[in-house]
């Protein structure tokens, strides 16, 4: 099967300690839903709030994220999919497009020599 990196937005900051408990009981729901459409979550991972990244531009060091913006990253899954049109079924699925959103977008795959 195809993978694809699903990459979840949240309004900033972002801190998955906030997650309240109907959210949550929405992304304890979201794994049997993408299973049901033939999909399978391979590993995914929540980040930090935005309010702990470090951006780097060149030599410049800041503390921050590396642009201001009322949605940021707020982590990331490996999605295996037949294809990209079941792909994005589930990623409509996903409790993040209720207040912010995703993106989803195919690994990277080396072409064949």
């Amino acid at each position: 099967m195809a993978q694809y990196a699903v990459l979840i937005y949240s309004p900033a900051p972002a801190d998955p300690m906030e997650i309240t408990p109907d959210y949550l009981a929405l992304l304890e729901r979201y794994p049997a839903q993408v299973e049901e459409l033939g999909g399978k979550i391979v590993t995914g991972f929540a980040l930090q709030p935005s309010t702990t990244a470090t951006a780097i531009r060149g030599d410049l060091v800041t503390d921050g994220p590396f642009i201001e913006a009322k949605e940021v990253v707020a982590g990331f899954f490996i999605l295996e999919a037949p294809d990209l049109d079941v792909a994005l079924k589930i990623a409509k699925l996903n409790p993040a497009t209720i207040d912010g959103g995703v993106e989803v977008r195919p690994l990277f795959v080396p072409p064949s020599e």
